[in-house]
């Protein structure tokens, strides 16, 4: 009788226990970040979440009434669609980086010319700077940069009009890769004149 008495009084803490073990886990789940929502671990870092940083405008000085959507122009004789903005800015204009960040690859090619490959802190998007005149000194592959750091200089280098520098600016989200050269393409346009007017109404 004694024994069943003991083995009951066992099976009751025991089953306790794991209770006390279960809502715990559940108040740890419910209480962790929700990818996404505001956004996303760190690639090798889980449980770190890195919140969405709006855009600024990658050009010094520039406004958003400036700007001019050209997503969906042709180029190239009406063999390819642009997928980019083009911000034009007198030469030697600097470049800043549109959100914080790590450069990815720096790039010289006959198309883009002077180029910055840049990946955002959760490594979603990727952020694209062509025809520079030149990088900033010491920009390495690599680089840690904060948003509106100095990256580089408008120019005409590649395939830009030698009488019209401008800044080649593109965003694609990037695939689970993770390759710079691979992505979908997004409209810059829309997110900077949004990003640009939030924090224009923004309490000073």
């Amino acid at each position: 009788m004694r024994s069943t008495v003991s083995f009951l009084i066992g099976c009751v803490i025991g089953a306790t226990a794991i209770l006390l073990y279960l809502t715990e886990t559940q108040r740890l789940v419910s209480a962790a970040p929700v990818a996404g929502s505001r956004g996303r671990p760190v690639a090798g870092s889980p449980g770190i979440a890195v919140a969405n940083e709006p855009l600024i405008i990658p050009v010094e000085g520039i406004t958003a009434d400036h700007l001019k959507s050209s997503f969906d122009e042709s180029r190239g004789g009406g063999f390819r669609v642009h997928h980019a903005l083009d911000i034009l800015v007198p030469r030697g204009t600097p470049v800043l980086a549109a959100v914080s960040g790590t450069i990815r690859k720096l790039f010289v090619n006959g198309a883009g010319g002077i180029t910055i490959y840049e990946f955002d802190r959760a490594e979603e998007k990727c952020y694209y700077y062509a025809h520079l005149d030149r990088y900033t000194n010491l920009l390495h592959e690599g680089q840690v940069v904060e948003q509106g750091d100095v990256i580089g200089y408008v120019g005409t280098t590649g395939n830009a009009p030698a009488n019209t520098p401008h800044l080649h600016f593109a965003i694609t989200v990037l695939t689970p890769s993770r390759e710079w050269w691979k992505g979908e393409p997004i409209d810059p346009f829309p997110l900077l004149v949004q990003s640009a007017t939030t924090r224009a109404s923004a309490p000073r």
